[in-house]
């Protein structure tokens, strides 16, 4: 156990609000404020939304080199007397490159299944989302929603309605601006092995080929990672859904995989492909497959601009 004091939080209970003016009163609701060392602070456990060192990431460091946090972190005290982050592990991050020691925070009174719902909505405003990250946050709130549902302690609905399965991926949808249908699909997405997650990441795996994929035993699963990273290709809905008919009947197996994989696909188009180490060291840090091929085109569009200025300026001598 740590030798750490709980802090005082400061909060004034009804009773002696009783015996303060309105300026008081205003003051006591106000969030209180805290300067903790970031060596005190914890990441969240299990965390399921990544610290890319992007653009973003970038902008944000600069921030508060220049400003400081402006928004402070948000965390819950732990038993022991440290700090759980609740809201602001990119903050934590940006504090640490740029060499501070202390971070403004607000502590929360949050059970962990509040934390976790906390956690999972502040984390959901960001403007990219991997669908990785989708997956495991809506998991970990859906069950953490399921928890309360079961507890007359902490559910938040006036008249005592209690969360319940499929109602519960409901709510989690209407919240996350998803279908209740769709919520299920991320879900689904944990179950595939890391390989395949990181090609969903990409782009090179549509969400639909990963939810039926995501069917496929671990083994499988294995199976068709090294089959892909063979044939440099990745299966389509139809092949994603034959794969998963096999599987179920006990028929899945290497050579299957790889008969699967070489079917022509609907609208098959010519690709063109390079080795990734030719093209990272040129590419920004941190870009998607999908944003890759569009800043590779754009690339190419503009030396072809320059082309076509270099040949009619020599025309015009």
């Amino acid at each position: 156990m740590s030798g750490l004091k709980k802090i005082d939080l400061g909060l004034k209970t009804a009773y002696d609000e009783l015996f303060m003016d309105d300026k008081g009163r205003a003051e006591n609701r106000l969030p209180k404020i805290y300067n903790i060392p970031l060596t005190e602070i914890d990441d969240f456990p299990d965390h399921p939304f990544q610290v890319r060192m992007d653009e973003d990431m970038d902008q944000l460091v600069e921030s508060v080199r220049t400003r400081g946090v402006i928004t402070p972190i948000t965390l819950r005290q732990k038993e022991d007397g440290r700090y759980e982050i609740v809201s602001g592990h990119r903050r934590k991050k940006a504090c640490e490159i740029v060499g501070l020691e202390t971070a403004p925070c607000e502590i929360k009174e949050l059970t962990k299944d509040e934390a976790i719902i906390l956690m999972v909505e502040s984390n959901l405003q960001r403007s990219v989302i991997l669908p990785s990250e989708k997956a495991f946050s809506y998991k970990m709130r859906l069950e953490a929603m399921n928890r309360q549902g079961q507890r007359t302690d902490l559910t938040s609905d006036p008249l005592g309605r209690k969360y319940a399965g499929e109602e519960s991926a409901a709510i989690l949808g209407k919240v996350c601006g998803d279908s209740q249908t769709q919520v299920h699909r991320y879900i689904r997405l944990t179950e595939l092995i890391p390989g395949l997650l990181d090609l969903t990441d990409e782009g090179r795996i549509g969400i639909r080929p990963a939810v039926e994929l995501s069917y496929l035993k671990k083994e499988e699963q294995d199976a068709l990672l090294e089959t892909i990273s063979y044939e440099d290709a990745t299966p389509s809905l139809a092949q994603s859904i034959k794969m998963r008919k096999f599987s179920s009947e006990g028929k899945l197996n290497e050579d299957v995989i790889l008969s699967i994989m070489c079917e022509a696909k609907p609208n098959q188009r010519e690709k063109f492909s390079f080795p990734a180490d030719r093209l990272r060291r040129l590419l920004p840090s941190g870009i998607t497959m999908k944003q890759t091929e569009e800043y590779v085109v754009k690339a190419l569009e503009f030396y072809q601009h320059y082309l076509d200025r270099q040949r009619d300026s020599g025309r015009s001598r």
